[in-house]
């Protein structure tokens, strides 16, 4: 059982990530932080509190950073996202409220609390984890490990020609983490883009899970949209999902050891490059996929769901 905590910025691949780790029998949920990126932190934060009253998950949420390390805000993206997260899906006020402790104290109370156990998951910009290491130096030591949706060696970008986006998003933040050495593990577009989530998914976990299954799907269609207009794709890529998955089933991901820094200025920044000249300790970086596991997997879980 991996206890988990998500670091999030829900986001519609956000939300299919929480239903996963929801489902999932091997996952132990104790958290969810939250950050900007797919829309602001205080939306970020609702929305959080809204899948898991959703999911019927007793689970704490602590609000993180509402911008970036060292610039200055972006907006969020609501053209891939909906104004609101979900794409078309209106805004409701959930029962619950955050911590009044913020996402980063709360990370390394957590990592405190379960040392050489806790596994968390940033699937949105990292700057909660970078103010986490920075907060505490024994927080890396801490940890299990930092399994980061991010990031690109040679697949190219997807916010810029460079870029992956939430790297893109606070590329400061990211540095410091490419600095937390073998427990970082980065699950990028170069095996993100290898799997493709179609109409007729959604439409399969919908039938089998009609109340969240289907939530997802009417998140779907905004998301799907998006994607043939934009990228020119038949589908999603399941981006966040697959790092939740990397977290309890790494036998599916072939990685490679490499020294990582990225471009903080410029057209190339929030680029990873290899850095082997840095003098950094090499973080993991996924290359390859079983992408056909992965996504049966996910659709497996999903369907365990109400």
């Amino acid at each position: 059982m991996v206890k988990l905590i998500i670091d999030t910025d829900p986001g519609i691949d956000d939300a299919m990530a929480i239903f996963y780790a929801a489902a999932a029998p091997d996952i132990d949920l104790l958290g969810l932080t939250t950050i900007f990126g797919n829309v602001t932190t205080a939306t970020a934060t609702r929305n959080a509190l809204r899948l898991l009253e959703a999911a019927e998950l007793d689970v704490p949420v602590a609000a993180g950073a509402t911008a970036p390390l060292v610039l200055p805000p972006f907006k969020p993206s609501s053209h891939v996202h909906g104004d609101e997260g979900f794409g078309d899906i209106p805004a409701a006020e959930p029962k619950g409220k955050a911590l009044e402790e913020d996402a980063a104290d709360f990370l390394c109370r957590m990592a405190r609390e379960h040392k050489g156990e806790l596994v968390v998951c940033p699937i949105g910009p990292l700057t909660n984890i970078a103010l986490a290491m920075q907060r505490d130096p024994e927080f890396i030591k801490n940890v299990k490990s930092i399994v980061v949706m991010g990031g690109s060696l040679e697949e190219g970008g997807n916010i810029t020609p460079h870029a992956e986006a939430n790297i893109y998003h606070d590329p400061h933040a990211a540095d410091v983490v490419c600095q937390g050495g073998a427990k970082v593990v980065f699950v990028g577009l170069d095996v993100t883009h290898r799997i493709l989530c179609m109409a007729e998914d959604f439409e399969t976990i919908a039938a089998k899970s009609p109340d969240l299954g289907g939530m997802l799907q009417k998140m779907s269609y905004f998301y799907l949209k998006f994607y043939l207009e934009v990228a020119g794709k038949n589908g999603c890529s399941l981006h966040d999902p697959a790092a939740v998955i990397a977290c309890t089933n790494p036998e599916l991901f072939g990685m490679r050891d490499v020294a990582l820094e990225v471009s903080c200025e410029g057209e190339t920044s929030g680029a990873t490059l290899a850095a082997p000249d840095s003098g950094r300790e090499p973080v993991k970086v996924c290359m390859t996929v079983e992408a056909d596991a992965v996504k049966a997997l996910f659709l497996k879980r999903l369907a365990l769901l109400p």
